[in-house]
């Protein structure tokens, strides 16, 4: 009777287990990065003894369903699509400072009155719609550099903010790694951390492309940069992520453990987007400077061959800061002074004035802006494209991750009703036991 009586209470143990384990995965069926469990039970067997059928069953630990291929395809789709969106961001910002003060629109204006005084050099209300025109210009171009150098100051913040982010989660796992290491293989805690650690791995994920290998307890060892970049994390020790950028747009993420301090390139994630966006605002910038010296340049050329209303010779229009063109300015305030004339040419001479229009063709810097603005939306429209198919490959590597992990409620329902049969047939194991019990008792 004790055999009947001890099978049927390990029957009632386990499968009390199971469903309890089975009701923590419909309780946690909308929890994020939860992964199904299932009770895993074995027979208590009574091996070498004869006619001994067992004494019941004993549930051996809660198993995780999880796959780690699939996971790593998720986390390298995530950062891959990560990549994309932050650099459409950055681009974003970038087509905004340019568009933002319409440096093309305000030179065309600039040329247009130039033609405009060539016509009637005389004209005092023509020389002071130039002047105004010229202020406009300088007005924008200067708006234009500091839109642009405020992006930059801008992708410095979120890069050591993102560096300190991802810093901060290897922190994190390096705490999950230690758990791991004290669970008991097989148990809800280490199930719960394994949780844990695919979550912040994705994080992680999101702002560099990582590598993960596993050891038998399930402690994550990660590198960043590819498998071959240098170690993020490796079992409780953690290391820490800066960022540096160089004047010329070079971008250097460091990882620094203790005295080791390994510089490497990220291939994936938001970082990866920073560096890509960084490039291009430093070359962005770099262009528009250029334009904007070479205008006031050419500007100030014309200027130094004729002569003013009165009949002096012609003195700069523009002046700006040799160390950033852009930040320009109008030196004449005084329209009369604009040199219309050649020299010797007389006040109805315009011939002088009319040499802009050839700098402007060989100049072409309305059609320089106007490139800039426009190679910048072709490729913002490029990422779009490129972000709707690494979306539509993540959403496909989740779908594969989740017919593994995640809770499905049908399944889940059906496996409660089965457990709660087996329950209440253990249960009914042991009233038989205890009746016959009785009955033995009862024989006189």
């Amino acid at each position: 009777m004790s055999d009947l009586l001890s099978i049927g209470a390990s029957g009632v143990r386990a499968f009390q287990g199971a469903l309890t384990t089975t009701s923590e995965n419909i309780a946690n069926s909308g929890t994020v990065g939860y992964a199904r469990r299932t009770a895993q039970m074995a027979e208590v067997s009574a091996a070498g003894i004869k006619g001994v059928n067992g004494y019941g069953v004993l549930v051996t630990g809660t198993q995780r369903a999880a796959d780690s291929i699939r996971s790593a395809a998720v986390r390298s789709a995530g950062a891959d699509l990560s990549r994309t969106q932050a650099g459409s961001a950055w681009l974003d910002r970038i087509q905004t400072a340019m568009t933002g003060a319409d440096v093309s629109g305000r030179l065309s204006s600039f040329y247009t009155s130039a033609t405009a005084l060539a016509a009637d050099p005389a004209s005092g209300a023509q020389r002071s719609v130039m002047l105004e025109n010229a202020q406009s210009v300088a007005s924008s171009f200067a708006a234009t550099g500091a839109a642009l150098s405020q992006v930059v100051t801008d992708l410095d913040q979120t890069a050591d903010g993102d560096a300190a982010t991802l810093s901060n989660l290897a922190s994190a796992l390096a705490k999950v790694n230690d758990g791991l290491g004290r669970a008991g293989a097989g148990t809800a805690s280490a199930a719960n951390l394994a949780d844990q650690r695919d979550q912040l791995l994705e994080q992680m994920s999101a702002l560099s492309d990582v590598s993960a290998t596993f050891d038998a307890a399930g402690r994550a060892t990660v590198r960043v940069g590819g498998e071959v970049g240098p170690t993020l994390v490796s079992g409780r020790d953690a290391g820490i992520v800066s960022y540096a950028r160089s004047p010329e747009g070079n971008v250097t993420f460091t990882v620094t453990r203790g005295k080791d301090a390994q510089t490497f390139q990220p291939s994936g994630g938001s970082l990866a987007g920073i560096a890509d966006a960084a490039q291009r605002i430093v070359d962005t910038r770099g262009l528009v400077a250029d334009t904007a010296r070479d205008f006031a340049d050419s500007v100030n050329a014309v200027q130094a061959e004729g002569v003013d209303l009165n009949n002096a010779a012609g003195q700069p229009i523009f002046a700006y800061d040799a160390a950033d063109p852009t930040r320009m300015s109008v030196a004449m305030t005084d329209p009369a002074g604009i040199a219309a004339a050649a020299v010797g040419g007389g006040t109805r001479d315009g011939s002088n004035l009319a040499k802009l229009q050839a700098a402007r063709a060989s100049g072409n810097f309305e059609g320089g802006i106007t490139g800039l603005v426009a190679g910048n939306a072709a490729a913002i429209a490029n990422r779009r494209i490129v972000g709707d198919a690494q979306n539509a490959i993540l959403s496909g590597a989740t779908t594969a991750r989740d017919q593994i992990s995640a809770v499905n409620l049908d399944d889940e329902a059906v496996q409660l009703l089965r457990f709660q049969q087996a329950y209440q047939a253990s249960s009914r194991v042991i009233s038989v036991a205890k009746d016959v019990f009785q009955s033995l008792m009862e024989i006189r």
